[in-house]
């Protein structure tokens, strides 16, 4: 097999992973909604919320000890396996939430594993050069599916029904892992003296980690957006509805981050990025406009167009962040570094969402959406003190593409 088919065989496997991935949400948050109790809702999605933190430094080392592809293979078999028992209850009988919270459960486990190993496949099936723009491209794929998935739930659930619609979610599962299954990836290398306990492994995964000062600090930074979103997710409808004109003033912003998000990651695979890390503080930072926008109740227009630069930032970043990920830290170790980035994104957006409702009833909607957006900045801009992300003349290289 060519490293043509290679690279479109985990584009299409992980395609169909992220577009299933995003119909789980919608069609659990709306077969559950049925039984009339919030908390019902809020037991289901914590549970798979907290495995898949629980679980990630356990994952990184599993990316790192076995092959990549069939930790991720498991993973979406795994995955397959709890959404056709979720469709096959709902199908069956009334809303067992007990039952849907284990199988979430089961899911977020899967998604914790299946994570750090992606990122270790695509550095060990796509070569050097082209790694940024295989990353562009999933980044679009992710994100045109994240767009398309709450809507096409929503039509499955009108249409069929949640548990057809979960069959179906599970049936993409199965195309991904079949997809994978021709891949062909590298053994790990053998460890010199036999293999590490799992203890072991993971401090020398941190060890690794702590040698990387432009990974910790670019992690914080991220961490620090991925705060304020959960922020702007939660306060931005609110205020579009109190002071920019209804809810459709809200419609037109969101849709204008979406274009922005898919335009950043289209470009990232077609820009020549000489300091990539720089362009990933730079554009982390941009994610502070919509924030300040927001807070100062500037007009629609305004707010639409920060929101698509904030956005744009973040989907031009997210390939390049994943690429200097890949090239410059160990294969042997990646899946336990990156894991710790994963686990900072996965926990701060949710304590953002939880915390904004509260802050709101006490210091109001401007007062923190005006501080998050300076210290996104601040926390991001920040991490160009450090001279290993201004020049790094050794590895450092243009991300150019042809």
């Amino acid at each position: 097999m060519t490293p043509t088919s290679h690279l479109w065989r985990l584009l299409a496997g992980r395609t169909f992973a992220a577009f299933a991935t995003a119909l789980i949400p919608t069609t659990l948050t709306l077969a559950v909604v049925g039984t009339g109790s919030a908390g019902d809702l809020g037991l289901v999605l914590a549970c798979e919320m907290v495995p898949m933190l629980v679980l990630l430094p356990v994952a990184g080392v599993a990316a790192d000890r076995f092959s990549a592809r069939r930790v991720v293979l498991a993973a979406d078999l795994v995955r397959a396996a709890a959404q056709l028992a979720i469709g096959a209850l709902l199908l069956t009988g009334p809303v067992r939430v007990p039952a849907l919270a284990a199988l979430s459960a089961v899911t977020g486990a899967a998604v914790a594993f299946g994570t750090p190993a992606a990122r270790t496949l695509v550095a060990a099936v796509v070569a050097g050069p082209e790694r940024l723009r295989a990353n562009s491209r999933l980044m679009v794929a992710q994100g045109l599916a994240s767009v398309a998935g709450p809507g096409a739930a929503g039509a499955l659930m009108m249409g069929i029904g949640a548990g057809w619609s979960s069959l179906l979610t599970g049936a993409l599962f199965v195309c991904s892992a079949v997809t994978l299954g021709g891949l062909r990836t590298p053994r790990p290398a053998p460890a010199p003296g036999g293999r590490p306990g799992f203890a072991a492994e993971l401090r020398e995964g941190w060890a690794e980690t702590r040698r990387h000062p432009w990974f910790l600090a670019n992690v914080l930074g991220h961490g620090v957006w991925h705060l304020a979103a959960g922020l702007l997710l939660t306060l931005g409808p609110l205020i579009a509805v109190e002071s920019l004109g209804g809810e459709a003033a809200w419609v037109v912003v969101a849709q204008a981050g979406t274009v922005g998000m898919l335009a950043g990651a289209w470009a990232a695979g077609r820009l020549p990025v000489r300091r990539p890390l720089v362009w990933v503080a730079v554009t982390s930072a941009a994610f502070g406009l919509p924030l300040a926008a927001l807070g100062l109740r500037l007009p629609t227009p305004v707010v639409a167009a920060a929101y698509f630069l904030g956005l744009g930032g973040v989907g031009l970043l997210s390939p390049l962040w994943e690429t200097v990920i890949q090239q410059r830290v160990p294969a042997g170790a990646l899946g336990r570094v990156g894991s710790f980035d994963t686990l900072i994104s996965f926990a701060a957006r949710p304590l953002g969402l939880a915390a904004a409702a509260p802050l709101a009833a006490v210091a109001g909607t401007t007062g923190p959406l005006l501080v998050a957006a300076v210290l996104v900045a601040a926390a991001n801009l920040g991490v160009l003190l450090l001279p290993d992300v201004r020049e790094h003349p050794a590895r450092e290289h243009t991300f150019a593409l042809r």
